[in-house]
């Protein structure tokens, strides 16, 4: 392995007198996942342990399994007070380990930290908490688009859809034999999927946005994606993002929602037969996609906060970070890093950059873990397989948010 170059300073404007007069290091405990159990961040961990001589770092690998293993230990960690110091978080989970009380305010830190000012204010905003404070720092970042395979496409002479009656014939046109027009993600995590073409076909999560009649139609007409059409595999109802990925790289599909943390490896197995587009729009031109986030946070428990918020801190700042998302294959959270990103190819840079004007993230509620955790998982396979009417969906929707 080449050597590497990291940046040293670590949040060294943090005054430490404690740490660097300390006998023994001051360990950290750190929950990391990777989508690729593979990558380790053994290479980062050294260097910052060569800049910080006071502060060793205990990485801990927890399966991430849809988000659902991730954040059930993460819980329990807690309850038991046994919580790492520091750890990745999403900000669909802020909510709940807030009401946990579990979280340690970062302004009077990050307000020190000279890489504060690396990071766009535009995504210091969108990690804002409700109550105006920061509790995480952000470390990755993705917008989802629409993945296409550009030979099958071809085939059945059609053309990237930019719009819902588009997106229908394209997976009509395209789903023959054992080809299905998309790779509906039914699992954990699929509601991105579902969030495409039901909030973007004007569902909300406000009171009673649920179960107006043009959030119910917007749902029937996904559920019939799978149960009138046919355009989702029969796997659909149960699949996660390695069975999304693999049929798609196997031709099973023709169509996905993810984002660029899976465009190496689709381009590693398909080269140019692999392009991605924004997902499609709404009649009235309106259109929703996932602002995907990842963040590190403190943990309000832990003994060691500015050794924790150092060590995150490093993750966040310039050159660390693009090595850290080339583990992740995400996009770097720096203006610096960006000016010169080459890690995935420009078309897929291109779909990310595009999809911006209708990106957004979950409402930062405590409901909406459970929501993506159980609530939407469960409604939407039994939608799929006929168990439960649309309707009855978007109605416990409704009931889980607000009663």
């Amino acid at each position: 392995m080449k050597r590497r170059t990291f940046l040293a300073s670590a949040g060294a404007t943090l005054a430490a007198p404690a740490l660097a007069n300390a006998q023994a290091p001051v360990t950290v405990r750190w929950w990391y996942h990777f989508d690729n159990p593979q990558h380790t961040p053994a290479e980062l961990v050294a260097a910052f342990e060569r800049a910080n001589p006071g502060i060793r770092i205990q990485a801990e690998s927890i399966p991430w399994g849809g988000g659902n293993d991730y954040y059930t230990r993460l819980y329990a960690s807690i309850v038991a007070n046994n919580a790492p110091d520091c750890a990745m978080v999403k900000l669909a989970n802020m909510s709940r380990l807030l009401e946990m009380r579990a979280l340690e305010p970062l302004d009077p830190m990050i307000g020190a930290w000279a890489g504060a000012s690396d990071i766009a204010d535009s995504l210091w905003n969108l990690h804002k908490a409700p109550d105006g404070r920061r509790y995480y720092i952000p470390v990755q970042y993705v917008v989802l688009y629409l993945y296409y395979r550009v030979d099958l496409f071809q085939q059945a002479n059609v053309a990237p859809p930019k719009t819902f009656d588009e997106f229908l014939a394209a997976a009509r046109a395209v789903t023959r034999g054992d080809v299905h027009g998309f790779g509906m993600r039914g699992g954990g995590g699929g509601h991105d999927h579902w969030g495409t073409f039901v909030l973007g076909g004007g569902a909300s999560f406000e009171r009673g946005g649920m179960v107006t009649p043009q959030a119910l139609a917007a749902n029937r007409w996904f559920v019939a994606l799978g149960r009138q059409h046919g355009v989702f595999p029969p796997s659909a109802p149960n699949d996660g993002f390695r069975q999304i990925v693999d049929n798609f790289k196997a031709g099973r599909t023709a169509m996905t929602i993810h984002h660029i943390g899976s465009a190496n490896e689709m381009v590693q197995a398909l080269g140019d037969r692999v392009s991605a587009v924004p997902v499609p729009r709404a009649p009235d031109g309106k259109g929703w996609t996932s602002f995907g986030d990842e963040s590190n946070a403190v943990l309000a428990s832990s003994r060691n906060k500015q050794a924790a918020f150092r060590w995150i801190s490093f993750l966040s700042e310039g050159n660390n970070n693009i090595e850290f998302n080339k583990f992740t294959g995400q996009l770097t959270v720096t203006r610096s890093g960006m000016a010169n990103w080459t890690l995935h190819p420009k078309r897929f840079v291109d779909a990310t950059a595009e999809s911006v004007p209708i990106a957004n993230s979950l409402p930062n509620v405590t409901q909406t873990a459970d929501f993506t955790r159980t609530v939407w998982p469960t409604n939407m396979q039994r939608a799929l397989l006929g168990q439960i009417e649309p309707d009855d969906m978007m109605r416990a929707i409704e009931r889980h948010f607000h009663g």
